[in-house]
């Protein structure tokens, strides 16, 4: 493996920041964190670009920071896809084997999901991942691997995200304008939950949110496998534009008092602490008190969070997932929020750091980062599949060379 080929690179392009992440790929398997270059993100809004050139100038920023502490330069990279345009659809085909029950080969299983994904979608969209659940041989259902199984007809279930194919366009066009060729798109609460969940929550069933600027993504897990994918148009920008309006305060000052002083919910504020504010204009500041940030929090996360309870009902998933909701992103942070989210569904909640990258920094290990470390080990991942399946290939061909 070549130099280069050793570093894979994460491009989480979102509404506040963008981020690039290096990991090296060690000799014994895992990833080792390398480098994060990171850019406020300028020509964006809600997950899409609104102005493509100031969008180019963050994501080259970031990449030539990422550069500069490694030493080589990045040529491609695996880029997170979020916003409000992304949808997720769940899917059933199948294909019929023969006359006679045969065994069922990898080309089978290609088959049977082409079969399952061909569903008819609107021009202006694309699909994005295709993600098997389960498969069924004739009578037996629930089946994780059916290779090497004997059947007649086999069917599968499947999860299929889809995206804006201009707003997934832009992004791309971004990225190459900035001298980096995309090598993969991934939904990027996919990429966090590769990073925040652990195996017992994604078998038990569980919920991701993913709490970003712009936007919220969530993702279902059940039985091991993505049931669920959505998006609601709420993140943490929301909650400082509140603050700005709400205080009559310069946005970067409400960004400043969110972060050290606001609370979600009233009942985890410990005292009403008085906090001086800068007011807008020339205006002296003034003095406010903790109970008026959280007034305007709450109302605020009551909404984001009633928004995500009424999309998982409406797809049958709220009594689903007993192993509870994991928040992570940069609005994962908000102070009460998670409490507030326990007393409103009922069910555990924990914010999620990212893990699986050794070496990582306490900086780098924060919710923020989450996509960007799953966008790296989501990579790692592929390319050690990839590699067995080469290696599979390869032995199959050295036995029938040999029998020859």
């Amino acid at each position: 493996m070549g130099k280069k080929d050793r570093y894979l690179v994460g491009l989480d392009i979102g509404s506040a920041k963008t981020c690039a992440l290096v990991g090296e790929i060690e000799d014994e398997g895992g990833v080792k964190f390398a480098a994060l270059g990171a850019a406020e993100s300028k020509g964006w809004r809600k997950g899409q670009i609104v102005n493509l050139d100031l969008a180019v100038s963050s994501i080259r920023r970031a990449v030539e920071e990422a550069e500069n502490i490694v030493g080589v330069p990045v040529e491609s990279a695996l880029i997170g896809i979020a916003g409000g345009h992304v949808r997720g659809v769940n899917s059933r085909g199948g294909i019929v084997l023969g006359q006679r029950p045969r065994d069922i080969g990898r080309d089978d299983v290609r088959r049977a999901v082409e079969a399952a994904k061909n569903v008819s979608l609107p021009e202006d969209r694309e699909v994005l991942h295709v993600l098997p659940q389960e498969f069924f041989v004739d009578a037996q259902d629930n089946i994780r691997d059916p290779i090497g199984m004997v059947g007649q007809k086999l069917e599968a279930n499947v999860h299929i995200v889809t995206s804006s194919a201009a707003a997934t366009q832009n992004v791309v066009t971004a990225v190459n304008k900035a001298g980096v060729i995309v090598s993969d798109t991934v939904l990027e609460p996919l990429a966090s939950a590769e990073s925040c969940l652990t195996q017992d929550e994604r078998e038990l069933g569980c919920c991701l949110l993913d709490i970003g600027a712009g936007t919220t993504e969530l993702i279902v897990y059940s039985g091991g496998v993505v049931r669920h994918s959505a998006a609601v148009p709420i993140g943490g920008d929301h909650f400082t534009n509140d603050l700005a309006v709400g205080l009559r305060t310069p946005i970067p000052e409400a960004e400043s008092i969110k972060r050290e002083h606001a609370w979600a919910w009233h009942e985890m504020m410990l005292q009403d602490t008085p906090i001086e504010i800068a007011s807008v204009g020339d205006r002296p500041p003034r003095t406010v008190f903790a109970r008026n940030l959280c007034e305007i929090c709450e109302a605020r996360a009551n909404e984001l969070l009633t928004m995500v309870r009424d999309d998982l009902r409406r797809a049958g998933f709220h009594s689903q997932i007993p192993a509870g909701l994991v928040f992570t992103g940069g609005g994962a942070r908000l102070r009460g929020l998670a409490e507030f989210a326990e007393k409103l569904f009922k069910l555990p909640v924990r914010v999620a750091s990212p893990r699986g990258l050794t070496d990582i920094t306490e900086g780098v290990s924060q919710p923020e980062y989450s996509a960007a470390v799953g966008l790296v080990l989501y990579g790692a991942r592929a390319r050690k599949l990839a590699a067995q399946r080469s290696s599979g290939w390869t032995e199959k061909l050295k036995s029938i060379f040999a029998g020859n």
